[in-house]
């Protein structure tokens, strides 16, 4: 595994691209795809893309082609009334302005969504009920179910269940089935289940 190289913290990652088209990280001396590229975006790692041979810096194109890769692969994102009026601004005299007012905006919104989180994330951990709903919700179903499997009901439990309401009503009349010998149990053990999810999903509003 190549080992990466030691650079400047701050510094944006090199990545080179060659006329193949083949995109070279300089820092782990390896090659990697546009899809690597956008992951690194996701990731806000800064990174410059430079032309192997003439050193120019293509940026700006590279991430134009990772966003017509992602618009072409059906995660659309950009409404069609959105890019005409990009499109329109071309060659307009506000044409130079557009650019700083774009990245204004979108920084705008990335700090939003981000305190939005932040103020979400801090209200569960603040709060008991919250964390009790976000958190022991999933382990509470699992031990249900794994109490259900170790039950000597299980059987009956699982048929009584996929049979739905309908099927318990049949199941009742028909003296041949197990459950009629322990309906009573059956219909407390759902009842118990139904009282305490009804308590989990207080919890989880």
């Amino acid at each position: 595994m190549a080992k990466s190289k030691n650079i400047n913290p701050g510094d944006p990652i090199i990545i080179k691209k060659y006329a193949n088209r083949r995109l070279y990280n300089t820092q782990t001396s390896s090659y990697i795809t546009l899809d690597f590229l956008a992951e690194m975006t996701r990731n806000d790692q800064d990174f410059v893309v430079v032309d192997a041979k003439t050193g120019e810096d293509i940026t700006h194109n590279v991430l134009t082609q990772i966003i017509v890769d992602e618009e072409s692969s059906g995660k659309q994102m950009l409404p069609v009334k959105f890019l005409r009026q990009l499109i329109s601004m071309y060659g307009n005299s506000m044409q130079s302005l557009m650019p700083s007012y774009l990245e204004a905006s979108m920084d705008n919104f990335r700090k939003n969504q981000k305190q939005f989180q932040e103020a979400v994330e801090g209200a569960l951990n603040k709060n008991p009920l919250g964390q009790m709903a976000v958190k022991n919700q999933k382990q509470f179903q699992e031990a249900v179910e794994n109490a259900l499997k170790a039950s000597p009901l299980a059987g009956v439990f699982e048929k009584a269940l996929s049979r739905g309401q309908n099927g318990s009503a049949e199941a009742e009349n028909d003296s041949s089935e197990e459950l009629s010998d322990k309906d009573a149990e059956i219909k407390a053990l759902k009842k118990q289940l139904a009282d305490i999810q009804s308590k989990i999903d207080k919890l989880d509003s």
